[in-house]
C-alpha cells in the first residue's frame, strides 16, 4: 500500500480539533497520546445572550490539534507497513495500481481527476487561537462553547486545548465575506481582542448532497474529499473514520473477487450516514429559517438527551431516539422542511 501526501508532517490543518466520542470509537488507533483536553460540558448560547449549560455523563469530545493528530495517524500507518511518501504528488490516472483512494481533503484534486464529487457544495470557516492569559483558562476548561443562530448556515465556537483555545466561526459559503466581522463579534462577546488571536486561517467545508458520486469502478473518495462532513456541526472526523472503514471493506471485497467494482461503497456510505446527515441538513435549515423557535426546542433537556447519545456514539442518527424525547426532534425536523 502506498500513501502519498504533498505535505511533510507534522503540518497544521485548519480545524476545530474536536474528536467526538463517536469518532474515537471509529478510529483504528487510540488517539489518547495526542488528546489535550476532555470535554464533558457543552454550553449553547443564542446570539451571544441566552444560554444553557449541559453536563454529559462522560466526555463527549476529546480536543486535539490536527498538527499532532494527523502526524500520529500517519506514523501509525507507517508502523503497520504502509509505504509513505511525504512532500510529493502523483497523477491518479497515471500510476500503476489496483485501486485509487482520494483522501486529499476539501482542496484536493483527486476527485476532479477521477470524475467524482461533482455537486459538492461548500461552507466556509475562519478561526484562530487564543492563548490562555488573554482568555481565562478556568472559564473554558472541559467546556465546548457553541454560539448559535447569528451566522447564516453555521455557528461560532470556543474549544479548549492544552495551552490555548481555538476560536472560530463558520457558515454558508456566501457568508465568507462577513466571517471576519462574525469572528470579531465572537471575540468581543468573550472579552477577547481579535488582534490577540494567532494562527488565523480560513478554510472550506465540503458538504455532499444526496446522490453525489463518490465511487467508481476502481476509485473512491473518503472523508472531506467526498464531502462527508456533518452539515450542522461541520465535524468531519467521524465521517472520515466511518468512510475509511467502509472503503477498506469495499477494496478487500474487490481484490478478493467478491465484488466487481467499488460502486457498492457509495451505497454503504449512504446506509451509515444518510439518516444522520438528512437530520443535520434539516436542523441547519431550521436554525436559519426559524432561529428563535429552533433555539427554544434545541435548548431543551429532551433534545440534549439525543445530542449526548449521538456524541457518545450510542445512536447513529436522531431517528433512533424513542419516547417523549422524539417530540422536539420531530418539531425541529418540520421547521427544517417548512
Amino acid at each position: 500500500m502506498l500513501l502519498v501526501d504533498k505535505a511533510r508532517f507534522p503540518r497544521d490543518k485548519p480545524c476545530g480539533g474536536g474528536l467526538t466520542t463517536r469518532a474515537v470509537k471509529q478510529c483504528p488507533v487510540d488517539p489518547t497520546p495526542v488528546v489535550e483536553e476532555e470535554v464533558d460540558v457543552v454550553e449553547l448560547r443564542f446570539r451571544y445572550g441566552d444560554a444553557v449549560v449541559r453536563h454529559a455523563r462522560a466526555p463527549v469530545i476529546l480536543m486535539t490539534q490536527r498538527r499532532r493528530l494527523d502526524a500520529f495517524l500517519l506514523e501509525a500507518a507507517r508502523e503497520r507497513g504502509v509505504e509513505v511518501r511525504e512532500g510529493t504528488t502523483v497523477d491518479p490516472l497515471a500510476i500503476d495500481t489496483d485501486v485509487v483512494v482520494g483522501a486529499d481533503g476539501a482542496n484536493g484534486t483527486t476527485a476532479k481527476a477521477l470524475g467524482l464529487g461533482n455537486g459538492i457544495v461548500h461552507g466556509v470557516a475562519y478561526e484562530g487561537n487564543a492563548a490562555y492569559g488573554t482568555l481565562e483558562r478556568r472559564r473554558y476548561e472541559r467546556r465546548a462553547v457553541i454560539e448559535l443562530a447569528d451566522i447564516p448556515g453555521g455557528y461560532g465556537w470556543i474549544f479548549p486545548k492544552a495551552e490555548h483555545a481555538n476560536v472560530g466561526v463558520g457558515g454558508w459559503q456566501e457568508a465568507g465575506p462577513a466571517l471576519r466581522t462574525h469572528l470579531r463579534r465572537l471575540c468581543e462577546a468573550h472579552g477577547l481582542e481579535p488582534a490577540e488571536l494567532s494562527s488565523l486561517r480560513g478554510h472550506r467545508l465540503p458538504l455532499r448532497r444526496p446522490g453525489v458520486r463518490i465511487a467508481g469502478e476502481r476509485a473512491l473518495l473518503v472523508g472531506d474529499a467526498a464531502g462527508l462532513i456533518d452539515p450542522v456541526s461541520g465535524d468531519g472526523m467521524y465521517e472520515c473514520f466511518v468512510s475509511a472503514r467502509l472503503a477498506t471493506t469495499a477494496i478487500l471485497d474487490l481484490l478478493a473477487g467478491r465484488a466487481a467494482s467499488l460502486v457498492g461503497y457509495q451505497d454503504a456510505v449512504d446506509g451509515e450516514l444518510a439518516s444522520l446527515h438528512g437530520a443535520s441538513w434539516r436542523l441547519k435549515c431550521a436554525l436559519d429559517r426559524w432561529p428563535r423557535a429552533s433555539w427554544r426546542l434545541a435548548r431543551s433537556a429532551l433534545v440534549w438527551r439525543t445530542v449526548e447519545r449521538l456524541l457518545l456514539g450510542d445512536f447513529g442518527a436522531p431517528g433512533e431516539q424513542r419516547g417523549i424525547a422524539r417530540v422536539p426532534l420531530r418539531a425541529l425536523s418540520l421547521l427544517g422542511r417548512s
